[in-house]
């Protein structure tokens, strides 16, 4: 058997404190099974105990490979990365190397290998792949009022909007593909079936193999949406019962999940996707949406303060076309011809709405 071939050429001597430790883990590991299968009898647990033992030198002095999570990654580093604070477009090198995009050219590839990063048409950057045998991950960063564009290492294309923040590997490797999203992106994912492409955010994860959908997942939002325009896509949600395993949801083109954040729910519903994909060229699309909505997202698109005064007009739906290649100002205006109400510009940064 493989294992007992590597504990007679691989074991090495642990001390009295690493063996109490592994003893912890063995013990908790063989609870968890009992629980899970209810029918593990002590004897085999003690013999699987005796050889996890004999082996553990081989475990814990011969790792080659203990890759940090994206998820851990994030926690670590979220209080230094934050795509509100930023107003440039930026790309942050494993945490250390900060490069300020140019505004006319937000366009990012990388090389199949990860080692090459292509940014805008003239500029390219070098970077390992891996620092001691973990892998290295990349922040993309998009203040309020600006968009990018993201070619990732296997050729999946990401369209991130304003204010928003994706992390991701240099190079994707083990069983799946993994970035995690704040804000909102377009993914084109390249197909991969024996590794699955999987968008995370907090208590929420939504699997692909090779696909287009939007994903919306801004942190003052109650809700994570995403919109599927082709092929499939599982959403598993909630927190991990105790078996390890989230909830699910399977949807199909044309269809929209919505997750909500507080209640750890989620719920389908049939959608015209183009109004979900729109604005990768420029352009927002209304239908029945209510004015706060619609101006929120026109805060975010331009990076400027949008105030309304008045709770009904809150409440008032509008139906329209958004040509966003507009100043802010006149798109008001636009809705302004079809709902009643007036404004005032404070200054260049702040619309107040009554």
């Amino acid at each position: 058997m493989r294992k007992e071939e590597t504990t007679e050429n691989h074991s090495a001597p642990i001390n009295q404190e690493e063996k109490e430790h592994l003893k912890k883990k063995i013990t908790h590991s063989i609870f968890r099974y009992q629980r899970h299968r209810r029918r593990v009898r002590f004897g085999f647990g003690a013999a699987a105990s005796v050889l996890l033992i004999a082996s553990a030198g081989f475990y814990l002095y011969n790792s080659e490979y203990n890759p940090t999570s994206i998820e851990s990654y994030v926690k670590a580093t979220s209080c230094k990365v934050d795509a509100g604070s930023s107003t440039e477009v930026t790309l942050i090198l494993d945490n250390e190397t900060n490069i300020h995009v140019d505004q006319d050219n937000t366009n990012i590839k990388y090389s199949n290998t990860g080692s090459k990063v292509q940014i805008g048409s003239l500029k390219e950057v070098d970077q390992v792949t891996e620092k001691n045998n973990e892998i290295v991950y990349n922040t993309l960063l998009v203040p309020y009022g600006r968009r990018s564009q993201i070619e990732l290492s296997d050729g999946s294309k990401v369209w991130l909007n304003s204010g928003s923040k994706l992390v991701y590997p240099v190079i994707f490797k083990g069983k799946n593909r993994e970035v995690y999203l704040e804000g909102e992106g377009i993914f084109e994912v390249a197909h991969n079936e024996k590794q699955p492409f999987i968008v995370k955010a907090e208590n929420h994860e939504i699997e692909v193999l090779g696909t287009i959908f939007n994903v919306s997942n801004y942190l003052d939002d109650r809700n994570i949406s995403t919109t599927l325009k082709s092929g499939s896509v599982e959403i598993h949600y909630g927190e991990d019962s105790f078996f390890g395993q989230k909830q699910a949801l399977k949807i199909a083109p044309g269809t929209q999940a919505v997750y909500t954040k507080n209640a750890k729910r989620i719920a389908a519903r049939k959608v015209d996707v183009e109004n979900y994909f729109s604005w990768r060229r420029g352009v927002f699309i209304f239908k029945s949406d209510d004015l706060k909505h619609i101006m929120k997202r026109l805060s975010r698109y331009y990076n400027v303060d949008i105030v309304i005064n008045n709770v009904e007009l809150e409440n008032q739906t509008f139906s329209g076309y958004l040509d966003l290649k507009e100043d802010v100002e006149n798109v008001v205006k636009i809705i302004k011809e079809t709902t009643d109400f007036e404004y005032t510009t404070q200054n260049e940064n702040q619309i107040i709405i009554n």
